[in-house]
């Protein structure tokens, strides 16, 4: 009925239609709520929509439209307001029919075949595991692993996917970096980069190196510094001080890869295995799973990358300069061409990134949705180019953008800095406020607008929590249910006849929403469009509750209100599940 009631309306605009404009019976009817209670449950722009096409007044139209309308038992009248809008106002029996579906359907009650079953992966987080997950990655995980239950709930096959950054240059600084730290263990001092990784966690997989291996990774300083150009000095530009700084560690990782021989791999590997680790588990624990960890390096033992920038350069998008090979990205809409192999013959991480979009659409999804920083803007334009240069449908691909979140702890703002292990990880956030207040803050708002994470709101126990808000409306029915006593199953059976307040029939056209919102949502890639719609349920479930008894002697009443709350329950464990939030029966 909640679907099929606006098809029956539409139907019954059309069928004047065909009275009064049989050559307009044809068109789209559109449907929507009034924003004012006062204007019905669902209003109709057809008379303005067709006023030109008919040479019409729209308000006369409006009128000759209603005029026309067919009877029907679920419309208890019809008016017209402004230019010409047509106002429906449902029966009460039409209005409440949603409660028996909600009950009905249970954890099914939202669900949509939108998505048609299409193929669809989404790629998120995808952070280089050189240090524990922060804050800024909670975000988008929270919106990732929300977006994916809401494209699954509304009719897509979904693939959720982490692309691993574990053949990159960064890997090599993780590596030495845990290296230097174990030859200080074993007396030996190295200069330690500035640009190194700095965190505790370096350390840690530093010792417990030397409790596996002992001091067979042991080199002298001596002979990890040969060669090295030495640190910047005081007074230099910034630049020339940053370049000095990247020279000096490229030197140290030429230098250990030179001294350790095969065992800079057993260096390599273990630190990579070590924070890929630390990652699967901080994510599982946060309620974050995938089906796919995809590796960088099988894309280079695959030859992809290289069969990639071959077949752009038999297609004409490659140009040498300077020794190196350069893409054409400035002809797809990029600021300037992008270079894919160095002059020493490494490809760059957009060559790779080319060859991960390649593997993508050879894998056959209909559609894919990378979720990336806000700061990665600009690389949307010479990724999209690179997959119209290979033949490939760029609108395939969509790009959703992440806003960093700024954590606030005591009105102090969080700094978070990877390489200077100055940062608040998500596993500490989480211990601090727990899973559900971070998946639910972090999708409060839309992903690409910026987001003030505030500890404070998150962690108390007032209706101006969002979480609290609508857990303990969840907690309440819960509590009602128990105090009922009566058989759940019979709920689904119970005359509402008797249900008439405002707050009821409120209630009633809210849960209305919740398919509607899940499809709107799903459309716009908008988790945020069901927190919303959660909070607002929660607000009209607590007004009801607080102006209204639930159990009053009069049984058929008290049934019919505890179906009503049974129903706005199921709704908000539906919508909770979706943004990975639970729904405690006690508080």
């Amino acid at each position: 009925m909640n679907h099929n009631i606006k098809t029956h309306l539409a139907d019954l605009i059309r069928t004047a239609l065909a009275h009064i404009a049989p050559d307009q019976a044809g068109t789209d009817i559109l449907l929507e709520r009034p924003k004012q209670a006062a204007h019905g449950d669902f209003a109709c722009n057809a008379a303005m929509q067709l006023a030109r096409a008919l040479k019409r007044n729209p308000r006369e139209l409006a009128q000759g439209l209603v005029a026309a309308l067919p009877a029907s038992p679920f419309v208890a009248k019809v008016d017209i307001a402004g230019a010409g809008f047509i106002n429906f106002h449902l029966q009460p029996a039409a209005k409440l029919a949603i409660v028996h579906e909600v009950l009905a359907q249970g954890d099914a009650f939202g669900r949509s075949t939108l998505g048609g079953k299409q193929k669809v992966q989404i790629e998120f987080v995808s952070a280089n595991p050189t240090g524990p997950l922060h804050v800024g990655h909670g975000r988008g995980a929270a919106y990732g692993a929300s977006l994916a239950n809401l494209l699954a709930f509304a009719g897509w096959d979904v693939t959720r996917e982490y692309y691993v950054n574990d053949a990159g240059r960064q890997m090599d600084i993780l590596a030495l970096s845990a290296w230097l730290r174990y030859l200080e263990l074993c007396g030996e001092q190295v200069a330690f980069p500035l640009n190194a990784y700095q965190g505790d966690y370096v350390r840690a997989m530093a010792a417990a190196m030397k409790q596996t291996r002992g001091e067979a990774l042991l080199h002298k300083a001596a002979d990890v510094l040969a060669d090295t150009p030495g640190l910047p000095e005081a007074g230099g530009s910034d630049d020339e001080a940053k370049q000095q700084h990247e020279a000096y560690l490229d030197a140290l990782i030429a230098n250990a890869k030179r001294l350790l021989g095969e065992e800079w791999q057993y260096v390599h590997n273990y630190v990579l295995t070590e924070q890929l680790d630390d990652c699967r588990e901080d994510l599982a624990e946060f309620g974050v799973h995938y089906e796919v960890w995809f590796s960088e390096k099988a894309l280079f033992d695959a030859g992809l990358v290289e069969r990639c920038v071959a077949r752009l350069e038999a297609a004409g998008h490659i140009y040498l300069k300077n020794g190196a090979k350069w893409f054409r990205s400035t002809t797809f809409g990029d600021e300037k061409d992008r270079v894919v192999q160095r002059d020493n013959g490494l490809y760059t991480y957009f060559a790779s990134d080319i060859a991960y979009h390649l593997n993508k659409y050879e894998r056959g999804f209909d559609r894919m949705i990378n979720i990336w920083g806000a700061d990665h803007h600009g690389y949307i334009p010479r990724v999209k180019g690179s997959l119209q240069a290979l033949g490939l449908n760029p609108d395939k691909l969509d790009i959703a953008l992440v806003q960093f979140a700024v954590l606030y702890r005591n009105g102090q703002k969080a700094q978070m800095s990877t390489r200077s292990g100055e940062f608040v990880t998500l596993r500490a956030l989480r211990a601090e406020v727990g899973n559900d207040a971070c998946r639910f803050f972090y999708v409060l708002r839309k992903s690409d607008q910026h987001l003030d994470f505030d500890l404070d709101l998150a962690t108390s126990q007032t209706n101006e929590n969002p979480v609290y808000y609508i857990q303990y409306a969840h907690a309440r029915i819960c509590s009602v249910l128990m105090q009922w006593d009566g058989d759940e199953a019979t709920l689904g059976q119970i005359d509402l006849a008797r249900l008439d307040s405002p707050y009821e029939l409120a209630l009633a056209a809210k849960l209305r929403e919740f398919p509607e919102v899940v499809e709107a949502a799903a459309r716009d890639l908008a988790p945020h469009m069901i927190a919303f719609y959660l909070k607002d349920l929660a607000a009209a479930f607590h007004s009801y509750y607080n102006a209204e008894r639930m159990l009053v002697e009069d049984a058929a009443l008290k049934d019919a209100r505890v179906a009503l709350a049974s129903a706005v329950r199921q709704t908000l464990r539906n919508g909770m599940g979706i943004i990975g939030v639970s729904c405690p029966q006690s508080m």
